[in-house]
């Protein structure tokens, strides 16, 4: 006789899973890959190394007519020889102002000759740096300087040589220094000797000029006058402002201190500099040039001569670029350190650019480029130059920028000298000019690519990543694509440095939370939606964002015409996925340049991973599933494509019409071809691949709640293979395999299928073998149990003897907390554990074991299971 209890649990209804999707619990967030709806990974599209090195690659849309050469001979002519002359858009006219100047010494004097200065207090010397202290008071002493004087002949010879600078060819001789005519306008010819202050000659005697003579050469001193000369004439100071003591002293100070400091330079120059650029000129051998050069550069740092405010720039600036013409990679790359060094601008700056582009084509070179620290140079440009003023130049510093980053070993230098900071300020000062002109200029489309290629290298660094987040590049990236949407380069490069950082979840939920990129991105695809190499890369973003955010998929769905057009890009690939398939003989006319098979698939594979992952969303999973055309474009993947010919595709088609066959709506398309998916999903269970196999049961397990779906599997013998897939010793499969056989059971005229090949006892044996780590796998074989047990009058005539001690042996130990809370588990998974334990597992297992308790006879008992 059946207590009232007993008679209450045999009447209990049969287990079904769930068929309306619920909140997730922290189990199902610990263990994502069991949900009855899932995302769908996939690689990121491969982008190929490029052969060569150039401005723009060979899948560029621009044509050779419209973008900057990549290749190009470069000379000394490319370069100016004055880099100092101010840019301006009139002539000056001369000054009316003409001084008469007094006359010239005679034939048997000197015309460069001009008087030392008088000696400086040391108090002032102190105000130079160190080293020029060091280098002056070796001179003063007569160290560094040779005690003798040059003849006249050899003075001369000395000044032109040094001096002569020829600019288009028109030179003007002043006071014996060769200068161009343009320099020469306004030039006042004064003579060696100093004017009083009524024009007449000072006494020199009085101001002691004459102390000191021998140990400074005569052609230095005039070195201070020289430089005057270059400058307009300034209006000479009223007898007021003279007249005053303070002012006349801390003018003569002043005075005597630049003087000083002149002077200094001439020793340096002289002393250093010119032995080295007089070795650079006679020097034949490519190494030992190599070697001056490098002296050179460390001199002139030492002495403080880099930069743009050295007097003798011009000079040592022609004896390099002269040095260009010898066409040395290693003695180029040399050369182009100094120049940079010494800001060049203008022409200057864009041919010292180029060169350096030119050498960094050659990989062979980076060695070179890593060894010269060109790249912080090269960097500096960016930073200090004016963009619009240099716009070619900035072209040609990020193109040789560009190659260099495309090196590994680079990368982190580059990060950490800011170049992620400098070119997000570079693609923000576009950014601005392109708003505030309203157009999109060319030029900076060309920059553009080179910024763009250059930082989809550098997000490969973990530094980097973080570096682009602080300073929000993604909205300034986003911003470029709107107003250059017409620039498939651009876009292009972009394209791929999202998909690189929409990999990582924190620049995921970064580029999410930009409200305007979903319809960015549809707006690109209906743009260049036959361009494969970018529209496979927007796709793959997207699949990317909804992957894990339920608020991207409902952002994304929301979009004026999202779906519509996810599923034109569908058609037109699908289209172009057959061509090779048709035969020549049915007359289709074949596109003008087919697509590699290999890369129309990508796109495929790409939009059903955006698809399944939308259907997570409840909302949105529904309407899906009620859309014909996304489910026919679905199912006819599945007509014709084999998992042989397109694995991913297949399993990503096959997740898709899982997620979407999860929900039980009255409109579903799904519902209502069920007997067809059924069909296909046939070939899946008859392939050797097991992860088309696990999704093709995982959709059986959906649409088996359906009553025509389980006849279709008792039909076609379905049940057997799910059967025999509970020895397959993979958990996801035997989960999977499970659950179908659990709505099996629920029609009892079919629960004696569970006997057929041994199904009871390949049942005890994955609650035997997985139980004690998988709580889910356990309730669903305890859910199964109840429904074949469900009008049981005898256990062991139901189950069998010994499977009915297994069962009750298994049940008792798992209904023991202790080892339901095993040590060896970490803190997360013991409260997964304990969650399934409690609300899922206990439940059940109890109900199990005091309903085979009540209905068994005398049983010999089991050893205890080992696990």
């Amino acid at each position: 006789m059946l207590s009232p209890n007993d008679k209450k649990l045999q009447n209990l209804d049969p287990f079904y899973r769930p068929s309306l999707a619920k909140q997730k619990t922290s189990a199902e967030i610990i263990s994502e890959a069991r949900n009855a709806l899932r995302t769908v990974r996939t690689q990121r599209p491969f982008t190929p190394q490029e052969d060569q090195r150039k401005l723009f690659g060979p899948a560029s849309s621009r044509t050779p007519e419209n973008r900057p050469p990549s290749s190009f001979s470069l000379h000394a002519s490319s370069f100016e020889s004055s880099d100092s002359r101010p840019i301006s858009g009139a002539r000056l006219s001369p000054l009316e102002l003409k001084p008469k100047a007094p006359a010239f010494p005679t034939t048997e004097e000197d015309p460069c000759l001009s008087f030392p200065k008088p000696p400086v207090d040391p108090a002032k010397i102190r105000r130079i740096s160190s080293a020029r202290a060091r280098l002056f008071r070796a001179a003063s002493q007569g160290a560094l300087l040779p005690d003798r004087t040059l003849l006249p002949a050899e003075r001369k010879k000395t000044v032109e040589s040094r001096e002569t600078a020829r600019v288009g060819g028109s030179l003007t001789k002043t006071n014996g220094i060769h200068v161009t005519e343009s320099k020469a306008v306004g030039l006042v010819k004064r003579p060696p000797l100093p004017l009083a202050e009524d024009g007449g000659f000072s006494d020199v005697k009085e101001q002691g000029l004459f102390q000191g003579a021998a140990s400074s050469p005569p052609h230095l001193g005039s070195r201070g006058d020289q430089a005057k000369r270059g400058s307009r004439t300034t209006p000479c100071p009223n007898s007021s402002d003279q007249s005053r003591p303070g002012t006349r002293a801390v003018s003569k100070a002043d005075s005597q201190e630049k003087d000083m400091e002149m002077e200094v330079d001439d020793v340096l120059w002289n002393t250093r500099i010119v032995p080295i650029l007089h070795k650079l000129e006679k020097e034949e051998n490519i190494e030992m040039m190599c070697a001056a050069c490098t002296e050179l550069h460390h001199a002139l740092e030492e002495g403080h001569m880099l930069g743009n405010k050295f007097k003798r720039r011009s000079t040592l600036l022609k004896t390099l670029y002269k040095l260009v013409d010898v066409g040395s990679d290693p003695l180029s790359l040399k050369l182009a350190k100094i120049i940079l060094a010494l800001k060049v601008s203008r022409k200057n700056l864009l041919s010292v650019c180029k060169l350096i582009f030119k050498i960094s084509r050659n990989e062979k070179n980076d060695t070179l480029i890593q060894n010269d620290s060109i790249l912080e140079l090269l960097l500096e440009v960016l930073r200090r130059e004016d963009l619009q003023a240099n716009t070619e130049a900035f072209l040609y510093c990020m193109g040789a920028i560009k190659f260099i980053s495309g090196n590994p070993g680079f990368l982190n230098e580059m990060v950490s000298k800011g170049a992620v900071e400098i070119l997000m300020n570079l693609i923000k000062q576009i950014n601005e000019n392109t708003k505030k002109h309203s157009t999109c200029l060319p030029d900076s489309g060309h920059l553009l690519v080179q910024v763009t290629a250059a930082l989809r290298n550098l997000v490969d660094l973990p530094l980097a990543r973080s570096k682009l987040l602080s300073v929000g590049a993604l909205a300034q990236l986003c911003t470029v694509m709107e107003q250059y949407m017409s620039d498939k380069d651009v876009c292009t490069n972009i394209a791929r440095i999202f998909s690189k950082l929409t990999t990582y979840h924190d620049c995921c939920v970064a580029l999410a939370s930009c409200s305007r990129c979903y319809a960015l991105f549809l707006n690109l695809i209906n743009k260049y939606q036959k361009k494969q190499d970018l529209v496979v890369r927007i796709v793959f973003i997207l699949g990317n964002l909804t992957a894990k955010n339920n608020q991207a998929r409902e952002q994304f769905f929301k979009e004026e015409g999202s779906i519509p057009t996810l599923l034109s890009l569908f058609r037109t690939f699908y289209t172009l996925d057959l061509h090779p398939r048709r035969r020549a003989g049915e007359g289709d006319v074949q596109p003008e340049a087919q697509k590699p098979q290999a890369q129309v698939e990508d796109v495929l594979i790409k939009l059903t991973r955006v698809l399944a992952n939308l259907a997570i969303h409840p909302g949105i999973g529904q309407a899906m599933a009620a859309n014909p055309y996304i489910v026919g474009l679905l199912l006819v993947t599945l007509e014709y494509k084999s998992i042989d010919d397109c694995e991913e595709l297949v399993i990503n088609t096959t997740v898709t019409i899982n997620n979407l066959s999860y929900y039980q709506v009255k409109n579903s398309v799904i519902q209502n071809k069920k007997l067809h998916i059924a069909e296909l999903l046939l070939k899946l269970l008859m392939s050797n691949n097991m992860d088309g196999i696990l999704e093709a049961v995982r959709v059986f397990g959906n649409l088996s709640q359906d009553h025509d779906i389980c006849d279709f599997i008792v039909e076609k013998n379905v049940h057997k293979f799910m059967i025999a897939l509970l020895d397959a010793g993979h958990q996801d499969i035997c989960f999977s395999a499970c659950g179908v056989l659990l709505n099996l059971t629920v029609d009892k005229d079919k629960r004696v299928i569970l006997k057929e090949g041994g199904g009871i006892k390949k049942l005890v044996e994955c609650l035997r073998d997985f139980g004690p780590t998988d709580w889910q796998l356990a309730c669903l074989v305890c859910k199964t149990l109840w429904n074949f047990s469900e009008n049981m009058t005898n256990a062991s005539s139901c189950f069998g003897d010994e499977d009915t001690n297994t069962l009750l042996v298994l049940l008792s130990s798992f209904l023991d907390e202790e080892l339901a809370l095993d040590s060896s588990f970490d803190q997360d998974l013991k409260n997964y554990h304990r969650l399934h334990w409690e609300t899922e597992f206990k439940p059940v297992a109890q109900q199990l074991l005091k309903r085979i308790q009540t209905h068994r006879t005398f049983l010999e008992p089991l050893p205890s299971p080992s696990f």
